[in-house]
């Protein structure tokens, strides 16, 4: 049915499509339409996509010039899609309030793609979920709004996602690709296809449930050893030790893993984990290590936040009212997502005590930041007098900040500054009287 559907794509015989356009989705498209290959790029976001037909890149992650120059088919009407016969769904898998996995996002899309499911057609999920979500939830809702049969009239694979926003070394071509099919036929045509676009090649995983476990894995794997750097931090923090100094010279030992303290944000390290435990508590296991870990770091923004208190105290300030100013709100560095950024926990717990921090990120995406949080973004030329400055997000901008420029956000009396991600040389401000401190 689709042995021959790699060669039709190669040729440009057929289309391959692209359900939703985000962080993860957007480059994927632009990709394969830069190896040659006919690309429907589908949004619901109708906005957004207006923006990209604009040639305006708004996540950064391939740039403007690029935008303008694909030959991606931007759109909104999901009646396109029937024009493709390979899908790839790229759309986010949060989480509720309570930690329980929010499918919507994924069941909605395999909706729109059931209602305009064209048979031999190959569907490939990307989203991250716990093993058994592609076959047992979005299979059967395929197959209900298509009329369709899975593996007779259309079949499904799953190949999780390893883009990593902002970083310009790991990209969609150079990381190694897991893919998976539900069989044979399925796997060897979804490998083919990933091959146009992955010069780093790609490991075929013996199932769809293997490849989504092993997605899930990878940042369950990140989150807990950031949690026990976390919690070093905390101990050694008691102790008047620095970590940064600690973690230094046990990196000299040649197997010593290289994680550092931090706050854990994004969709993926600080999510992931707790799809793969609510199908461990479904099956009857209560997870030790993966949910302890959760708890570390999804308390790192109070433990900040308690710092600068201190830290206020200490240099015989006023903690009502004090002036104090956060550089940086995304949830990473050199990227303007703002969604499930951690900084806004540092921010909340602030308010607790009575001190309204100015908040200052030029790389962030300033509308999101408002409709998701409130949050109005000062500009930096304008923060000025402050009690205490966080520097919380290590964007490009921020690591050339020399004493001077970092003074200039100060008043009279103890400067505090809180680094915490270390990118400033402590020695330094140390000897010109700064109360620094950091994780």
């Amino acid at each position: 049915m689709v042995t021959d559907l790699y060669t039709k794509i190669k040729n440009r015989d057929e289309f391959i499509s692209l359900i939703g356009l985000g962080y993860v989705g957007m480059p994927i498209a632009v990709e394969f339409a830069r190896r040659g290959v006919k690309v429907i790029g589908f949004d619901l976001n109708t906005a957004k996509i207006e923006v990209y037909k604009s040639g305006i890149d708004p996540t950064n992650e391939v740039g403007d010039d690029v935008i303008r120059s694909t030959t991606v088919i931007f759109t909104s009407n999901e009646e396109d899609l029937k024009h493709a016969k390979f899908h790839i769904v790229a759309v986010p898998t949060p989480v509720h309030d309570d930690h329980t996995p929010d499918l919507t996002p994924v069941e909605n899309a395999a909706r729109i793609l059931g209602k305009n499911l064209t048979k031999g057609s190959i569907v490939v999920f990307e989203s991250t979920v716990y093993p058994g979500v592609t076959e047992d939830i979005c299979v059967p809702i395929l197959e209900k709004e298509s009329g369709f049969k899975c593996g007779v009239d259309f079949k499904i694979g799953y190949s999780p996602e390893r883009i990593n926003p902002g970083d310009k070394l790991h990209k969609l071509s150079t990381i190694t690709k897991v893919v998976s099919g539900m069989d044979e036929e399925s796997l060897d045509t979804i490998a083919k296809v990933y091959e146009i676009v992955v010069d780093a090649g790609v490991h075929r995983a013996e199932s769809i449930k293997v490849a989504e476990a092993a997605k899930v894995i990878e940042n369950s794997q990140r989150d807990i050893n950031i949690a026990f750097m976390n919690e070093l931090s905390i101990i050694f923090n008691r102790m008047g030790i620095d970590t940064q100094s600690v973690l230094k010279a046990a990196g000299t030992k040649w197997n010593f893993l290289n994680f550092y303290p931090g706050l854990v944000g994004g969709h993926c390290i600080g999510v992931d984990p707790y799809y793969l435990t609510y199908k461990a508590e479904e099956l009857g296991y209560h997870s030790q290590i993966i949910l302890s870990g959760r708890r570390i770091n999804d308390d790192m923004g109070r433990y900040v936040a308690e710092n600068v208190v201190k830290s206020l105290i200490k240099a015989d300030k006023a903690v009502k009212g004090a002036k104090v100013a956060i550089l940086g709100f995304t949830f990473k560095e050199n990227c303007p997502d703002t969604r499930n950024t951690r900084i806004i926990d540092i921010v909340k717990e602030l308010y607790e005590y009575g001190i309204k921090p100015q908040v200052a990120d030029p790389m962030a995406d300033a509308a999101e930041a408002k409709r998701l949080y409130g949050i109005d973004f000062a500009d930096i030329d304008t923060i000025k007098d402050m009690d205490a400055v966080v520097l919380a997000v290590a964007h490009t901008e921020f690591l050339g900040m020399t004493v001077g420029q970092m003074e200039a956000l100060f008043g009279e009396g103890k400067k505090v500054l809180l680094d915490l991600k270390g990118m400033l040389d402590r020695q330094e401000y140390e000897a010109v009287g700064y109360s620094y401190w950091r994780l």
